[in-house]
């Protein structure tokens, strides 16, 4: 009976360590992944940066394309042209609604 107990304690204990140390090893890899997450949100949050970049560069290029004369940009050009009226005509009637 008493070996029975012993025997029981050993298995017991033996399965004790066994899951200590799963434990640290899924910590470890817990600290890992972590680390990987962190050092893959800076570089979405940097390639997010770069693609406004980008965007606001192509933009600039056909602007200024439309400004050179080229013929496929004319109607960018024509519609940037009535953005920026519709914008000061706002701003005008703003100032004047102000009584400025």
């Amino acid at each position: 009976m008493l070996k029975d107990l012993e025997n029981d304690f050993s298995v017991l204990e033996r399965r004790i360590l066994s899951l200590k140390k799963e434990y640290q090893d899924l910590q470890f890899q817990l600290a890992e992944l972590t680390a990987e997450h962190k050092i893959l949100q800076d570089k979405l949050a940097l390639e997010r940066r770069r693609s406004q970049q980008l965007e606001e560069e192509h933009k600039s290029i056909k602007l200024h394309s439309a400004i050179s004369g080229n013929p496929d940009h004319n109607r960018l050009m024509k519609n940037h042209i009535n953005r920026l009226i519709k914008e000061v005509d706002l701003c005008i009637a703003e100032l004047q609604h102000k009584g400025l």
